[in-house]
């Protein structure tokens, strides 16, 4: 009866450092998670300022020059 008694104290014991070890874990993971999300913010805002960057360098390009008659040469006709 003592050994069960014992038996079960020693389970108890290793869920309690169980518990220990996965809330330290857990604490870690959620550090992680918080400094993931502000470097993926960073990443995000950066991104949204090179889009910006570039719609504005593409609005100072030339408009395309119409092409003149699309009708083909001969050359392109007897192809």
């Amino acid at each position: 009866m003592i050994s069960e008694f014992q038996d079960l104290s020693d389970k108890i014991e290793r869920l309690a450092e169980l518990v220990g070890a996965l809330r330290s874990e857990n604490a870690h993971l959620q550090q992680t998670n918080v400094l993931l999300n502000e470097v993926n913010a960073a990443l995000l805002e950066r991104l949204v300022e090179a889009q910006r960057r570039l719609e504005a360098v593409i609005e100072q390009l030339p408009a395309p020059a119409e092409e003149e008659d699309a009708e083909p040469t001969d050359t392109e006709a007897t192809r």
